[in-house]
């Protein structure tokens, strides 16, 4: 029988036959070959070539194991279990994948290969538990499919089952390595890392002493130990000591762990002295400085009339200071509150005496008063000076002069005194220490000399200066109209 698959049958048509007619001359195609195709009737187009036969599908291939494992390695021993490692195979078919891997030992010197997982596991890591001490194992993993087991991948070298031996080590965090500091109440909660092998024994001490189980606990685990305190007291300071054991081995490592609260206020404080407008203070440092040193001081003063606190120095370091810029008549009374890490204590050391800026009686002696002599001779300050002016035209002449009392002016011309109530050409005026001399349309007979005199009790001064009276410029016709 052929292999190949029959061909598809036409469908026959939906048309029924009457009694007695013969059905159509179709004959049924013959296995493994094509129908004859029928002649086209006359007028009818050519019939459409048959479809081909389609092709037989191949069989899938049949599945394949992977290949071996690669690099089968101890991880970790123990007492009674051995842990060990690979890495997946080189080769996995894709039609069949890769379900898991068995692992399997047997002691040395037999064959009989067991497998101690009894669901395949797909880590690429186990650990083979509920071992005898001392034995030799002989291991080999097997990868398994579909298409079946690998080969397997066997450590050369029997192992055998003991825990490796390691010193013992503290690892101490790194800031732990430095005094740790803690407030009271807070919380204390230290996870303190180590190693070694077998189990270390881990022990802690106080001081040199055992820790009090009412203070502390410790918890220890195969890899840490913690040390808790849920509300820390300043008696849980101190010098901690964790010690880890192996046989003869051991390793320890010191903690200092400080607890510290707000210091007490000041022992004592006093007003040491007063004067002008400055008050210094003299205090003693606390008698509790809250288990760590103090920082510094915070002063405050208060106004005897108004009793409310205000800042003057804050983390101040000495244990004496000089307060300034008081007011006066003002009566101050001063406390301090003492400071550290935690903050300001929450009581305060008050003077009992009270600071008294005093008004200072100032018995003021005026000089007398001197009254200044402002007399001065008379002296011009602006001189006169030559000048020129055009017959007709109205002119002025200048000067400044100063002096007290008050000085007498005079103008004279050619060395006559002038009085411009006899003549009213000229106009003298005088404001100021400004002296003006007018001379209303002078004519060419009003040039010469003038001399401007300022006179008073101390003395007289004189200054002068030359008057030139020229003749209009005409044009050649104002010329003709005045030859006519």
């Amino acid at each position: 029988m052929s292999n190949a698959a029959p061909a598809e049958a036409a469908p026959a048509e939906a048309t029924s036959t009457a009694e007695g007619e013969a059905p159509p001359a179709e004959t049924a195609p013959v296995e493994g070959k094509a129908p004859a195709e029928a002649a086209p009737a006359e007028g009818e187009a050519p019939a459409e070539p048959a479809p081909e036969e389609p092709k037989a599908c191949a069989p899938p291939p049949p599945d394949e194991p992977t290949s071996e494992p690669l690099e089968v390695t101890v991880e970790d021993k123990s007492d009674s279990s051995v842990t060990i490692t690979w890495r997946p195979p080189k080769t996995v078919p894709a039609n069949s994948g890769l379900d898991g891997y068995t692992v399997e030992i047997t002691k040395e010197g037999t064959e009989d290969w067991k497998a101690v997982n009894e669901d395949l596991t797909v880590s690429c890591r186990y650990v083979i538990k509920n071992q005898t001490t001392g034995d030799h194992l002989l291991i080999r993993v097997v990868a398994v499919n579909s298409g079946g087991r690998s080969p397997p991948a066997t450590i050369a070298d029997p192992i055998l089952v003991k825990e490796v031996g390691a010193r013992p080590k503290v690892r101490l965090p790194r800031f732990l390595r430095q005094r740790y500091v803690k407030k009271v109440g807070e919380k204390i909660n230290l996870v303190i890392p180590f190693s070694g092998k077998p189990k270390p024994v881990v022990s802690w001490l106080k001081d040199g002493e055992p820790l009090d189980p009412k203070r502390a606990n410790i918890r220890t685990s195969d890899t840490d130990s913690i040390l808790f305190v849920r509300q820390a007291e300043r008696v849980d300071s101190g010098s901690y000591e964790m010690c880890v054991k192996v046989d003869d081995f051991e390793d320890k490592a010191a903690i200092i762990i400080q607890i510290i609260e707000l210091p007490g206020p000041p022992a004592s404080i006093k007003i040491a002295d007063v004067w002008g407008f400055n008050v210094a203070l003299e205090w003693t440092a606390p008698k509790d400085n809250g288990n760590t040193e103090i920082t510094g001081y915070t002063v405050q003063k208060a106004d005897k009339k108004t009793g409310d606190w205000f800042n003057i120095l804050e983390h101040y370091t000495r244990l004496n200071a000089t307060i300034s810029d008081l007011i006066m008549g003002n009566t101050y009374t001063f406390r301090i509150f003492a400071e550290n890490k935690c903050g300001l204590s929450e009581e305060c050391a008050t003077t009992k005496e009270e600071a008294t800026i005093v008004k200072e009686v100032i018995d003021y002696k005026p000089t007398p008063f001197v009254e200044r002599d402002f007399t001065e001779a008379p002296k011009f300050t602006t001189v006169l000076n030559d000048r020129s002016t055009t017959v007709g035209y109205s002119t002025k002449l200048l000067c400044s002069v100063r002096g007290s009392p008050k000085p007498k002016i005079m103008w004279m011309k050619n060395k006559m005194i002038l009085n411009n109530m006899d003549n009213p050409k000229y106009r003298m005026i005088s404001t100021g220490g400004i002296c003006t001399l007018e001379i209303r349309k002078p004519g060419q007979y009003d040039g010469g000399e003038y001399v401007c005199r300022a006179e008073n009790q101390l003395g007289k001064v004189d200054t002068g200066c030359k008057l030139e009276v020229k003749k209009p410029v005409y044009a050649d016709a104002d010329k003709d109209k005045e030859a006519e």
